[in-house]
């Protein structure tokens, strides 16, 4: 009598438990790693749950021993800390995205080139500013950087209305409680409630790098960054306005 229900159980296809993978992300990334989750989802089986906040933030939490797999910052900076920490495994990092840094507002106008001071717009000129954490977020360091490569730092520093995130400084433009801020380019395209009124040069700051590595001890967290470095995950930060590094 056991044999054949012994039979029967072994015939029962073996079903595949589906594994967890836990992202610490820089916020700017949101509105990209809400059309890349799924597709890697679907085709691994796995479960992808995305922690946002700004890099330096993120970058704590790691180094205190916050379980995760994958860890992608908005600067190299912070990913530095958190090798120094012994958090990454071994050969895992990588530069991966570009940015570029943008000012924005929330009243319509021609966009300029921002190379000297003489080029930055109106709004800027007066009224609070918005920016990330200017001594801890990424957002927030390549903007002051840029400002003080301007020569306008010492003169905005005293309205800059400073925010945990690059995303939390952008909802202060988007919701009216400050004329402009310095954003990434990539956040600007994601809110259609301001506009971008002005590009910063590129040689004003910085490089912008998004350097994303896996997690020491980490089982998942290979297979998930390589998915990030796909055709059609490309496409994706290709579209959201980020520059994909070969």
């Amino acid at each position: 009598m056991l044999r054949p229900i012994a039979l029967c159980l072994a015939l029962v296809p073996f079903q595949a438990v589906a594994a967890e993978v836990t992202v610490f992300a820089a916020a700017s990334l949101k509105t990209a790693l809400d059309k890349v989750v799924p597709g890697y989802e679907a085709a691994s089986g796995n479960e992808v749950s995305v922690v946002l906040a700004g890099s330096s933030a993120l970058a704590r939490q790691i180094i205190q021993g916050a379980p995760g797999d994958v860890f992608v910052s908005a600067n190299p900076g912070w990913m530095d800390e958190v090798e120094a920490a012994g958090r990454l495994a071994p050969g895992s990092r990588r530069d991966l995205l570009g940015n570029r840094l943008v000012l924005v507002a929330g009243v319509e106008g021609p966009a300029v080139e921002i190379a000297t001071a003489e080029d930055m717009p109106a709004p800027a000129a007066e009224g609070r500013i918005g920016m990330a954490l200017v001594d801890a977020v990424p957002a927030g360091i390549y903007g002051r950087a840029a400002l003080e490569s301007l020569g306008l730092w010492q003169d905005y520093a005293p309205r800059v209305a400073q925010a945990d995130n690059v995303r939390a400084a952008l909802a202060l433009v988007a919701m009216g409680a400050v004329p402009s801020g310095i954003v990434y380019a990539t956040d600007a395209a994601a809110e259609p409630r301001v506009y971008v009124r002005g590009r910063f040069a590129p040689d004003l700051h910085p490089a912008i790098r998004y350097p994303a590595a896996v997690l020491e001890g980490s089982e998942t967290g290979a297979g998930f960054l390589d998915w990030l470095e796909g055709t059609e995950t490309s496409a994706i930060f290709d579209e959201a306005g980020f520059e994909v590094i070969d």
